[in-house]
């Protein structure tokens, strides 16, 4: 300990200067009111953080309450979105619908279509049945007569009539 004391009291020691030179600083900043102004930085810094914190609050309840009105739009939107599907499937399901009976509709206007048409060509394909079958007994019938009339080269009320024609316009 006697050492350490000498090298307080020794100005021939380096320990002694360095003592002596902080001694001094110490007093500079104490003549010069350091720690108050320390002590105002440190003020002035925690007033700084405190507004800081005060800011980061008001901003977190901000954002708070922006969390709850985004929440409640998100679900409006879901709800809107839900009915919009419902809307829309029960759309598509009238749509079918529709289209079922449209579908049922064209099939019989074109089932009756093609009844009407299948009755025109079978009308005239009876009308021409029936053409042919004329023609048909009209050929027979001439080459039946046909077959008479060579097979009888005169006909004896025939040949009668014809005399007595010939006789009439003689006399005239």
């Amino acid at each position: 300990m006697r050492e350490l004391i000498s090298v307080f009291t020794n100005p021939a020691d380096a320990h002694f200067w360095i003592f002596i030179a902080l001694v001094v600083l110490v007093a500079v900043l104490w003549r010069v009111k350091a720690p108050g102004l320390a002590v105002k930085a440190l003020d002035d810094a925690a007033a700084k953080v405190r507004e800081q914190l005060d800011e980061a609050h008001r901003l977190r309840e901000e954002a708070a309450t922006l969390l709850g009105e985004i929440k409640v739009k998100r679900e409006e939107g879901e709800r809107a979105a839900a009915q919009m599907i419902r809307d829309a499937e029960q759309d598509a399901q009238r749509l079918r619908e529709e289209a079922a009976v449209k579908l049922e509709e064209d099939i019989g206007r074109r089932e009756a279509l093609a009844e009407r048409k299948i009755a025109t060509i079978e009308a005239q394909a009876a009308a021409e049945v029936k053409a042919a079958a004329a023609e048909l007994a009209a050929e027979t019938a001439e080459a039946v007569l046909a077959a008479r009339i060579a097979a009888a080269k005169s006909d004896p009320s025939i040949d009668a009539s014809l005399a007595g024609l010939a006789g009439r316009f003689k006399a005239s």
